[in-house]
């Protein structure tokens, strides 16, 4: 099984059944842009070209596994990609993977996918993204194993803040994040401390993880259930 096979499987049983999924390289991108989408990156250094094109060729693998037509994936004065009606989607890069999932609009609400390399998150960086309580959690683990758990919390709340930002197109701190992990059963819960919006306090979105090729993948699907059904226990996941 080839490395886009694999990926594909792996974000494939993130997500469940009912989704699209395109992987590509940007370092070398399998298709052009479509002649609509090339302004958007007209001026953008070489490297951030490839992964802006690896990501609407992405887009595009998705679209045909959705049986939807191909079409220009724009971008949005915030910098989104436009989806076309009736579709939801996600795309996230790193520098040698690029991963776009898409679903049809009666499957979920929004997607959000993160993907990270699997390397120590700097504990400079911690109180930039983690909660005192998380970091609380991660000085009670062996001091090899806490710097690639901080990394996995910070994609954790990449991912549910993607989801979140595709529905309110709210912007805020991680801080108004918390993650309840379930390593064992790479799974996660990602709690809002404060209401966002049409998002209540105390709502709980539920995450799936893996790591695959280097990196550690996060995957939330948000659904109009999770924000009617608030729970205060995440811990019992």
């Amino acid at each position: 099984m080839n490395r886009v096979q694999e990926v594909c499987d792996t974000v494939g049983r993130l997500f469940g059944t009912g989704v699209g999924i395109g992987v590509e390289d940007p370092r070398s991108p399998s298709g052009p842009l479509w002649p609509d989408e090339q302004t958007a990156v007209a001026r953008a250094v070489p490297k951030r070209a490839r992964e802006f094109t690896a990501g609407r060729v992405a887009a595009r693998q998705a679209l045909r596994a959705l049986q939807r037509p191909e079409t220009a994936i724009l971008r949005a004065n915030d910098r989104a990609p436009v989806w076309p009606d009736g579709i939801i989607g996600t795309l996230s890069h790193s520098d040698t993977l690029c991963v776009a999932v898409l679903a049809r609009t009666e499957h979920a609400l929004s997607l959000g996918l993160d993907l990270e390399e699997d390397t120590p998150l700097p504990p400079e960086l911690w109180p930039e993204i983690l909660s005192p309580a998380e970091i609380l959690d991660l000085r009670a683990l062996p001091e090899p194993q806490r710097g690639r758990r901080a990394k996995f919390l910070f994609s954790a709340k990449e991912c549910a803040y993607k989801a979140q930002y595709s529905l309110t197109r709210a912007l805020f701190g991680f801080q108004t994040l918390r993650i309840w992990p379930k390593i064992e059963a790479g799974r996660f819960q990602a709690e809002f401390l404060t209401s966002v919006l049409s998002i209540p306090k105390g709502t709980l979105l539920d995450g799936r993880f893996a790591y695959e090729h280097g990196h550690v993948m996060t995957a939330v699907t948000l659904t109009q259930a999770q924000l009617q059904q608030p729970c205060s226990d995440p811990k019992g996941i």
